[in-house]
């Protein structure tokens, strides 16, 4: 009996939270279950907390933009000094390093593992020392404002699975995305803004770039990511159709909502409302996504910190800038995905261009919003789903690249509470394996929840007969990066 109470009232939390953060001013589904006056009479728009009444401790940070480099990033390229293989450069990786790493089916069947050096130098940076290659000297520039975790790890070695699990703590599509639950936790800062949206850039060259990424999974579907397009509308169908007036078309929603009012109570289904609130942010979306999305009125000198293709529609620049406009105007979460990273043939040309794409807008968002006085409560991370390998992929003939490597990876974090100008972990002598402090994706998804005032383990949505959560049973806070 006392479970059947429990879930009634948690019924009715929900089914609050997702009429009033929608804005459903004609829904009655609330009235209908009891819920308190002063909730009941909240206006149509207004913010409301998500399913948290408030958070499970004081949050550090209020928004993440999140920033992959989808494709993997090669992190002995570009943040994980080691002199051993400048020194070895062209000698065997030993097997007995070797042999203590999964590797991809790509280069398992190779006779030989070369030891690749960098192919630019490495500089320690800023008064905190870190490194960083010559290939980013904009992130450079930002070094002391920067967290690095050197010891990443995660079991997959492809590109799909090693996505999905990053972002949704599971391999498999079905789960949740980060954003997702954050969004299902907190519920928005601006109701005329969805809690999470997706910008893409870069061409993936063969990695897929799957929604699943961004999907709410079994959550309400209101809680997905929402992808701003990069030519023409932003979102689509958020406009009326030729010959539909704004009135005509909020008479038709408030008529839709009392059906579904009357759907829903007839048939419990918790799917109906979420429809029906995705209809309402569509209609104030309407005003709000122009506005977030245009950049005229950004001074010049801000233009010009984000780089030369700020101005172009689709490119990094662009969504790196749209990304701080976000933040904001409240948006709780932004995921940046830059395709492009895929570098197993021809690494030594096509590494250069493709940090150079990202490399100034980049520190320019750390950097503006510093300047603002964001970068305290907003939390930026920057990495890859995983790394990739100190071996050449084939021989050391021109056109060698790297394959994929889970054992150890860099990510870097800003602002959101965490120590500035620190680097935590360490690896061995090819970065290759772990030697101290490993940090697992779950370890990551649950200091990014941490930071936010959740905690992890208390964040659950039953399915199927199970509690779920984004960390699934493991993870840990990472208490030694945060200051």
């Amino acid at each position: 009996m006392a479970d059947s109470r429990q879930d009634a009232v948690d019924l009715v939390r929900r089914s609050f939270i997702l009429r009033s953060c929608a804005g459903l001013g004609a829904l009655t589904f609330a009235d209908l279950l009891g819920v308190t006056a002063h909730a009941q009479n909240a206006p149509r728009g207004a913010s409301v907390p998500g399913i948290l009444a408030s958070p499970h401790f004081p949050p550090r940070a209020k928004r993440v933009i999140y920033v992959h480099m989808l494709g993997a990033i090669s992190h002995v390229d570009t943040f994980d000094y080691k002199p051993m293989l400048e020194k070895m450069h062209g000698e065997e990786l030993p097997p007995s390093v070797r042999n203590t790493q999964r590797l991809s089916t790509m280069s398992a069947g190779q006779g030989s593992f070369p030891i690749v050096g960098p192919i630019a130098k490495f500089k320690q940076r800023g008064k905190s020392g870190g490194w960083v290659r010559d290939l980013l000297p904009y992130t450079e520039e930002i070094a002391d404002d920067l967290c690095f975790i050197k010891t990443l790890n995660t079991e997959h070695v492809n590109h799909d699975p090693a996505a999905k699990f990053l972002h949704t703590g599971f391999q498999l599509a079905g789960r949740p995305s980060n954003g997702a639950w954050v969004s299902y936790a907190l519920g928005s800062d601006n109701a005329n803004l969805p809690n999470y949206v997706v910008l893409t850039s870069g061409n993936g060259g063969g990695v897929p770039l799957d929604q699943m990424a961004w999907s709410a999974g079994f959550l309400p579907s209101h809680h997905q990511g929402v992808r701003f397009r990069s030519d023409g509308d932003p979102v689509l169908y958020i406009n009326n159709p030729e010959g539909l007036t704004k009135d005509a078309r909020r008479t038709l929603l408030d008529a839709l909502g009392r059906l579904a009012t009357s759907q829903q109570v007839a048939s419990k289904d918790p799917d109906i409302l979420s429809r029906v609130s995705q209809y309402e942010m569509a209609y104030r979306m309407q005003d709000s996504v122009p506005e977030a999305a245009d950049i005229s009125n950004e001074p010049a000198n801000v233009l010009e910190m984000y780089g030369p293709n700020v101005k172009t529609p689709g490119s990094f620049a662009r969504n790196a800038i749209l990304a701080r406009r976000l933040a904001e105007r409240g948006v709780k979460f932004i995921t940046l995905f830059q395709m492009g990273w895929d570098h197993h043939g021809n690494i030594q040309a096509a590494l250069p261009p493709a940090c150079t794409n990202i490399d100034q807008p980049v520190a320019a968002l750390v950097k503006d919003l510093k300047q603002r006085g964001m970068l305290e409560d907003t939390l930026v991370l920057f990495g890859s789903e995983f790394g990739r390998t100190p071996f050449a992929q084939g021989t050391l003939k021109a056109g060698y690249g790297r394959d994929h490597h889970g054992g150890n990876f860099t990510w870097w974090m800003a602002g959101g509470g965490t120590k500035p100008g620190y680097t935590h972990g360490e690896t061995d002598d090819f970065s290759y394996s772990i030697t101290k402090d490993p940090v697992h994706i779950h370890d990551l998804n649950a200091t990014l929840m941490y930071i936010l005032g959740i905690d992890h383990e208390r964040l659950t949505f039953k399915y199927q007969g199970r509690d779920f959560r984004l960390t699934d049973v493991y993870g840990k806070v990472v208490k030694q990066i945060l200051a």
